[in-house]
């Protein structure tokens, strides 16, 4: 078994001045803890993995393809592979659990 407590992944995350801290990753799945600042800016690109984002704080926006829907503590949000998606209008530091199916390809 793995555990994980989310207020140590907030911390490792901070320490880690990245905006993503993946910290699970197996063959068919993956996890992170994504944070987007107030009034910042989502780099991401489209993934080759099925995603899901659990908000756990925050408030904004994510667009997935040509649809506009508004996030907030609480909200999950299912991506498919491939598909063009980002946040967006962040009134409210963003905090995300992600997850990838199979686990995200990285050649980090």
């Amino acid at each position: 078994m793995q555990a994980f407590d989310l207020a140590n992944l907030i911390s490792q995350r901070e320490s880690s001045n990245k905006l993503y801290l993946e910290f699970l990753k197996v063959p068919d799945l993956s996890m992170g803890l994504y944070v987007l600042p107030a009034g910042g800016m989502d780099p991401q690109s489209p993934h080759t993995e099925d995603e899901v984002y659990y908000v756990v704080s925050g408030k904004a926006k994510i667009k997935v393809a040509d649809e506009d829907r508004d996030v907030q503590a609480g909200s999950i949000v299912y991506v498919a592979k491939n598909m063009e998606h980002r946040f967006h209008s962040i009134e409210e530091e963003l905090t995300l659990l992600v997850f990838f199916a199979p686990a995200e390809y990285s050649n980090k």
